[in-house]
């Protein structure tokens, strides 16, 4: 054994196994409470590590047996301070590598041993001893494999390597920025983010499970997966309530067994008043025990009725907010097991009772404190800016099951929505996630996509995104919504996915992005205009929940969010998780009663009407094709006679639309405002309806002739306007002009929009 070697053998002993008198390793707890077994090693710590930007790792030998050239502490990454090398953004880590050596402790000798991987961004393959024990793609979730023959006597080593390679455009990034940090995408992941561990099993072992709360009828039901072919195998499941044993059930055979435990005592998982029952596998082999395995559930059910989403039969408003899972030191990984309770709790001061776990799989250690805590979560996938083209669909829906059938059986979660804000084209994807997800968890909602475009023709439950800042217009537009749906036909499909995609289904709705108002956010940006004083901020932040808990036929809302998140600055807390606000006086304003809870009456079932009325396109959106004709535009301040018909604007820049920064946008606009015009032709015929098709990012203000037709604030996909009265004062017969100012005050510039009749 050389020096060097020696070396690694001993800070594996130190950082590895946590033997008395060495280094704590960083995240020590077990990280899976919901699957636990006593004989389990972390190896968490201080890993060897190198950046191959040759990409010839293979070809230099570094599978085994060659040291590499840095250090890292996982399970942090690489762009992370807490992994010791804090490089942020500033290069772009495409091939990565790891490897440490450890010993297999005592009590793990003659068992199964698995090696665990939290999460691993993206593509990575296992080498213990040289050999390779497994590959795997993709970044949110477990995965483990049996390295049982690979083992040695003594030091034994594991070398990790890593693909990453987040500009192909095929794989998923959440809110991982491919470039420098800008707008609402941040500083990248790469690599080992996650706790890695070893486990020792039986010959046989409990692999996986699937629990199904039946709280109607005082039982659980239970599908567990056994590893191994024993002989004579018999599996047991206990349940336990507060230490005393309720229940339990036995199966035999091997591979799957289906079990059904009737409970002694029923008390149910609810939020904000949670219980959790304890459960226990035994499985052996004739009379020998030769695995166990630890969890838990909660007793409760979700069901749908009507316009409500129910929680063990009651209506439970949900007020959630916006979390993103990013830390200023560890960006993707919580430094601590104690961080991730204290978001919750920092979100249950301020008087939410659950969250949008946004664009980013959130770790089943966060999920154990929502369920320990009683906290409501909906769960994402983070597909944002990448991953949806074709060529990487087979890589979502491998990865979209893989999360499924990880965090299925946590109380806590009570709804999926795999996307968000998906563009056009995206919809054979949503649907064909939407089915698997309500393959695998038929038990609880599932939205095909959160804001913009919808695709199922007849959903379970819908959203929308507003951030108008405007409290009056917020409660108006979606108290109108239900109450006076718009006379005459909907937007055409070509707009929207499919035609009723953004009306009124009859379904649980919510508005699952409000809010985002800034706050000290100096050298950052917020959406919309940020209030000048905190009086205003708390007169806006209590008008726009108002307009949320007032409406009797929203399920609940999400508001925007959390904590800053390095230049997004609309958090209610800061970045470093200190508060900006009285929590207390946010508790207040969020936390009374809404009408859904009162009971109120919600709006009647939607009828289906003009379905198939044809409208007429005068001006034409991106969607339009040859109809979207170039405009003029200017990104300064135009005279004030602009919006008139003999202005000349013939010293503008020409561009076609949207205009805007980047998702698609045809001519760039990165500033805060843009005024542009067009003429276009009218034959003057009867106009019995005229409608605006809009999708905006914030203010936008629409002329023809030099008159004002529509008038918008905050963000929203396409949707149909009804402009009727305004288009006939204005239009007439022959040439018109068009005038149009749209302001965004952060940095998610779009504006496209069409103007049609009937």
């Amino acid at each position: 054994m050389n020096i060097q070697h020696l070396k690694w053998v001993l800070t594996a002993l130190m950082l590895g196994q946590g033997i008395s008198g060495g280094a704590t390793p960083p995240r020590p707890e077990h990280p899976r409470p919901d699957l636990m077994r006593e004989n389990w090693m972390t190896l968490n710590g201080e890993w060897q590590f190198e950046i191959d930007k040759a990409a010839d790792g293979d070809s230099r030998g570094l599978t085994y047996g060659r040291d590499l050239n840095a250090r890292i502490i996982v399970p942090f990454c690489p762009e992370s301070k807490l992994s010791g090398l804090g490089l942020g953004n500033t290069e772009k880590l495409k091939d990565v590598w790891y490897r440490r050596t450890f010993e297999v402790p005592p009590a793990m000798k003659g068992k199964r041993i698995r090696i665990h991987f939290g999460g691993v961004d993206y593509r990575s393959w296992v080498y213990v001893n040289g050999r390779l024990a497994g590959s795997h793609v993709g970044e949110n979730v477990e995965f483990a494999f049996d390295v049982t023959d690979f083992l040695k006597d003594g030091a034994n080593e594991v070398v990790v390597k890593v693909l990453d390679d987040m500009w192909s455009g095929l794989q998923p990034c959440g809110k991982q920025s491919g470039d420098k940090s800008y707008s609402c995408f941040y500083t990248r992941t790469t690599g080992i983010w996650q706790p890695v561990w070893l486990e020792a099993v039986g010959s046989s072992f409990v692999e996986s499970i699937s629990i199904i709360p039946d709280p109607d009828h005082s039982r659980v039901l239970i599908d567990a997966k056994i590893n191994g072919s024993g002989k004579d195998l018999t599996l047991k499941a206990e349940a336990f309530a507060d230490g005393k044993p309720v229940g339990s059930a036995t199966a035999t055979g091997p591979w799957r067994n289906s079990l059904v435990i009737d409970l002694k005592e029923k008390k149910l998982w609810e939020p904000g008043s949670p219980f959790l029952y304890d459960l226990k596998f035994s499985l052996y082999s004739g009379k020998e025990k030769i695995d166990e395995l630890n969890s838990y559930f909660g007793l409760r059910s979700i069901a749908i009725d009507g316009r409500k989403i129910l929680i063990n039969g009651k209506p439970v408003f949900q007020r959630l907010i916006l979390d993103q899972g990013f830390y200023p030191d560890g960006l993707w990984t919580a430094p601590s097991d104690e961080a991730l309770k204290q978001d919750i709790q920092m979100s249950m001061a301020c008087g939410y009772n659950g969250a949008r776990l946004h664009q980013k799989v959130f770790e089943p250690r966060f999920l154990y404190w929502a369920d320990k805590l009683g906290y409501l979560v909906w769960g994402e996938y983070p597909n944002a800016g990448y991953g949806n083209q074709k060529e990487g669909f087979s890589a979502v829906v491998n990865e979209w099951t893989e999360i499924l059938l990880r965090d299925r059986n946590h109380p806590s979660i009570i709804g999926w929505c795999a996307f968000n804000e998906n563009f056009e084209g995206t919809g054979e994807l949503q649907q064909m996630i939407w089915n698997i997800t309500k393959a695998i968890d038929p038990t609880r909602p599932a939205l095909e996509s959160s804001g913009w475009m919808h695709t199922l023709p007849h959903p379970e439950v819908r959203d929308a995104h507003d951030y108008t800042d405007n409290p009056e217009h917020l409660r108006k537009r979606w108290m109108d919504y239900f109450s006076s749906p718009p006379e005459g036909p909907f937007p055409p499909a070509r707009y929207l996915g499919q035609t009723r995609s953004q009306a009124d289904c009859g379904v649980p709705f919510m508005i699952s992005e409000v809010g985002g108002i800034g706050w000290a956010i100096e050298g950052g940006w917020s959406y919309g205009n940020g209030p000048k004083t905190l009086d205003e901020f708390y007169t806006r932040y209590k008008g726009t929940i108002d307009a949320m808990l007032d409406n009797p036929n929203l399920f609940g809302f999400c508001y925007t969010q959390l904590t800053d998140i390095e230049q997004e600055r609309n958090g209610l807390y800061f970045y470093d998780r200190k508060p900006k606000f009285d929590a207390k006086k946010l508790h207040e304003i969020t936390s009374r009663a809404a009408a859904y809870e009162r009971g109120e009456p919600v709006a009647p079932q939607p009828t289906v009407k003009h379905l198939d009325a044809k409208w007429r396109v005068l001006v034409g959106a991106q969607q339009d094709g040859k109809l979207s004709t170039p405009y003029k535009y200017i990104t300064e301040k135009p005279a004030d006679d602009w919006i008139n018909e003999g202005f000349n604007d013939q010293a503008w820049k020409t561009g076609v639309a949207p205009f805007g920064n980047g998702n698609g946008t045809k001519t760039e606009w990165k500033t805060p405002d843009i005024h542009f015009r067009k003429t276009f032709e009218y034959d003057g015929g009867d106009l019995k309806q005229g409608a605006v098709v809009i999708r905006h990012n914030d203010n936008t203000e629409i002329y023809i002739n030099g008159k004002k037709i529509f008038a918008v604030d905050g963000s929203k996909g396409y949707y149909l306007a009804i402009v009727t009265d305004e288009m006939k004062k204005a239009l007439r017969k022959g040439t018109n002009t068009l005038a149009v100012h749209s302001h965004e005050g952060g940095q998610g510039q779009w504006i496209d929009f069409a103007i049609l009749v009937d």
